[in-house]
C-alpha cells in the first residue's frame, strides 16, 4: 500500500518519537533497577558487617557462633565463609560444605579478591537456586551472604509502575498531536500537490490555504508556481518560434554545450558541413577535428577572444565560417554561402572600376574640348566644331548615367515598374521612328511577323529598351545594307517566343557570345567604344526580358549575322 505524503510524515515522527520514549523507559527502568539492587547490597553488606564482628574472636570454631547468629538474621539469608584459597568453612544452607568445590572462581569472590566487595545474581552451583549474592574480604577471608532470588526479592527489584503509566499517558497525547499537526500540514501539502497537477484546470483563486505560517507558505509556493507556469509557457512559445526560425534560416547554424556536445543544429548546416568536409557525415561536431577547420579549432582552445570569423573556400564555393563563444562555455558556430555575396562585391567592384572606365572617355573629351575653347584663339567655326563634339560627349554621358540607373532600379526596386497591358506593335512602331535617320543613313530596313494585336502584360518602359537597345546594337555593329528581323515564331499557355536577328557582320570569336551581356563587354573586333553607346544596352536587354519572367540567349546565324530568342510571359504579374 502506497502511503501518501501526511501518512508518511505521520509515521517519521510517531516512530521517532516511539523510538525516544522506548529509550527513556528502558533508561528509567534500568536506573530504578540498579537503584533498589544498589539498596539490597547495601542491605546485605550490613549483614556482611555483623557478621565480621561475631567471628573477630572465633578461630576455629565458626559454626557454633555464626549457628547462634542466624537466630537475628533473616531465615533465608545463606551465609557462607570462605579462606583466601577458596575453601569453604561454613555454608548454613549445604550441610556437606567441607566437600565444596573451591570457589576462587565465583564472580563475586573474585570481584571481593580485587576491590574488597563484590556481588552477582546468579544460580549457585551447589544447590542450583538462585541467590544476590554479596561477599566482602576481611582478615584474609571471604564473607558472602546471599538472599535467595524468590518472589519477594523478585518484586523489590522490580521497577515502579507508575512513571512507565505517565510515560505512556504522554506519548498517547503527544501521538495526538503529532496526527493533527501533520493533517493539518499534509492538506496543505495536498492542495499544492493538487494545484500542481491541475493547473491547468484550477485558478490559484480556487486554493483554500489555513490561516497561518504554512499556508501563508503553501499560498506563496503555489503563486511562484503558477509564475514559473507561466514562465516556461512563454519559454517554451519563444524557443519554438526560434527553432522554426533557425529551421528556415537561409545559415546552417549549430549550438554545443561546454563539454563540445551538439545540443542542436539545422539541416543546412550538414547540408554546409558535407560540401566542405572530406568524407560524408552526419555528425555536427565533426568541426572540432576536421582539418578544414583548423582555425575555428584554434579559437576554440584559446580563452581570450568571444568571436571568431573566418572563411572556407571549398568545391568552388566560398563559406563564412562564424562562431560566438557564451559565458557558460557553450557557444554557437554557423556557416554561410557567401559565394554569391562574394561574387556580386567582386561584379561590383568590376562595375565600379568599369563606370569609371566609361565615365573617363567622353568627361576627358568634353574637359579638351572646354580646355581648347579657353586657351586657344579659335575661329567661330572651330569654336563652333568643339562646341558641338562636346555636347555629342555630354550625351552619351547622359546616355550611361540614364542606363546604370535603369539597371539598378531593375535589380533593387523592381516594384516600383508599372505593369500594364502593351501592344508590341505599337511599342515597334515607336523604335522605327526614334532610330528613323539612323535606318536610312546605313540603309537598314526592318520588317516583322507579328499580330497586330498582340499584347501581353508588363512594363511599357522595360519592353521599349528591349527592342530599342536590341535595335541600336543592330545598327551599330551590323554595318549597312542589312535587314532587321523580329518575329515570334511560337506560344504557348504562358510564353510568347520571339526571334530578332539582323543579316549583318555577327560576333567572329564565338567564345564572346557568352560574355555579350556583362556590363561594359565589347567585343575586340567590330565593335569598339569609338562606335558610341554605353556598353550596357545588351545587359538592360537581358535584365528586362528577365523581369518579364523569361529567357534570351544569343547564337550567330548560318547565314550572317546575331540572332537574340527570348521568351516573354504573357500575363506578367508582380
Amino acid at each position: 500500500m502506497k502511503l501518501d505524503y501526511r501518512q508518511k510524515l505521520f509515521l517519521y515522527f510517531g516512530l521517532l518519537f516511539t523510538f525516544f520514549t522506548v529509550g527513556i523507559i528502558v533508561f528509567e527502568q534500568v536506573r530504578e533497577r540498579n537503584y533498589k539492587t544498589e539498596a539490597l547490597i547495601e542491605k546485605l553488606e550490613t549483614y556482611t558487617d555483623i557478621i565480621q564482628i561475631a567471628i573477630v574472636d572465633a578461630q576455629d570454631s565458626l559454626a557454633p557462633v555464626l549457628n547462634q547468629l542466624e537466630k537475628i538474621l533473616p531465615n533465608e539469608l545463606r551465609i557462607t565463609i570462605i579462606t583466601q584459597n577458596g575453601k569453604v568453612l561454613f555454608d548454613n544452607s549445604i550441610g556437606y560444605y567441607n566437600n565444596l568445590n573451591n570457589h576462587l572462581d565465583r564472580p563475586e569472590i573474585i570481584s571481593a579478591a580485587q576491590k574488597g566487595s563484590g556481588s552477582d545474581i546468579r544460580h549457585s552451583d551447589s544447590n542450583q537456586q538462585k541467590y544476590v549474592y554479596f561477599a566482602k574480604k576481611v582478615d584474609g577471608k571471604f564473607i558472602r551472604v546471599a538472599l535467595l532470588y524468590n518472589i519477594r526479592v523478585h518484586n523489590f527489584l522490580k521497577p515502579d509502575n507508575v512513571f512507565l503509566y505517565f510515560i505512556i499517558l504522554f506519548f498517547a497525547i503527544f501521538i495526538f498531536f503529532i496526527h493533527i499537526t501533520t493533517k493539518r500540514l499534509g492538506n496543505t501539502i495536498k492542495q499544492l500537490r493538487d494545484y500542481v497537477l491541475n493547473s491547468d484546470k484550477k485558478n490559484l483563486d480556487q486554493l483554500n490555504f489555513p490561516n497561518d505560517e504554512i499556508g501563508e507558505i503553501g499560498s506563496k509556493i503555489a503563486d511562484n508556481y503558477f509564475k514559473l507556469k507561466e514562465s516556461q509557457k512563454t519559454i517554451l512559445m519563444e524557443k519554438q518560434k526560434l527553432l522554426q526560425h533557425i529551421q528556415v534560416l537561409e545559415e546552417g547554424i549549430c549550438f554545443l554545450s561546454p563539454q563540445h556536445k551538439v545540443e542542436y543544429h539545422n539541416g543546412l548546416f550538414i547540408q554546409y558541413l558535407n560540401t566542405i568536409a572530406d568524407e560524408p557525415t552526419s555528425d555536427p561536431s565533426i568541426i572540432l577535428k576536421d582539418e578544414n577547420f583548423v582555425e575555428l579549432q584554434e579559437f576554440l582552445a584559446q580563452n581570450e577572444e568571444y568571436y571568431f570569423d573566418g572563411t572556407i573556400c571549398k568545391q568552388g564555393k566560398i563559406f563564412a565560417v562564424r562562431a560566438n563563444l557564451f559565458e557558460d562555455g557553450s557557444f554557437e558556430v554557423i556557416l554561410s554561402d557567401v559565394t554569391k555575396k562574394e561574387k556580386t562585391k567582386q561584379l561590383k567592384q568590376e562595375m565600379t572600376g568599369n563606370i569609371a572606365h566609361e565615365l573617363r572617355t567622353p568627361i576627358t573629351s568634353i574637359r579638351g574640348y572646354l580646355e581648347t575653347l579657353l586657351s586657344q584663339p579659335l575661329s567661330d567655326e572651330k569654336k563652333q566644331y568643339f562646341i558641338e563634339r562636346a555636347f555629342q560627349q555630354t550625351i552619351a554621358l547622359s546616355a550611361i548615367i540614364q542606363d546604370m540607373s535603369l539597371i539598378t532600379k531593375m535589380e533593387e526596386a523592381p516594384n516600383l515598374f508599372a505593369i500594364e497591358k502593351i501592344n508590341i506593335t505599337e511599342l515597334l512602331e515607336r523604335v522605327i521612328e526614334e532610330f528613323a535617320l539612323q535606318l536610312l543613313e546605313k540603309k537598314i530596313k526592318i520588317r516583322w511577323q507579328i499580330p497586330e494585336d498582340l499584347e501581353l502584360l508588363g512594363n511599357e518602359n522595360l519592353l521599349y529598351s528591349l527592342f530599342r537597345n536590341l535595335t541600336d546594337n543592330a545598327i551599330r555593329y551590323g554595318g549597312e545594307d542589312l535587314i532587321i528581323n523580329i518575329s515570334v515564331y511560337n506560344n504557348d499557355a504562358d510564353y510568347y517566343y520571339f526571334s530578332f536577328y539582323d543579316t549583318g557582320v555577327g560576333v567572329k570569336e564565338e567564345a564572346h557570345l557568352n560574355r555579350i551581356f556583362e556590363r561594359f563587354f565589347r567585343v575586340s573586333e567590330g565593335r569598339t567604344r569609338d562606335d558610341g553607346g554605353s556598353g550596357l544596352g545588351l545587359s538592360i536587354v537581358k535584365n528586362a526580358v528577365l523581369f518579364h519572367k523569361g529567357n534570351i540567349s544569343v547564337k550567330n546565324r548560318k547565314e550572317g549575322g546575331l540572332e537574340f530568342l527570348f521568351t516573354l510571359k504573357k500575363n506578367w504579374k508582380k
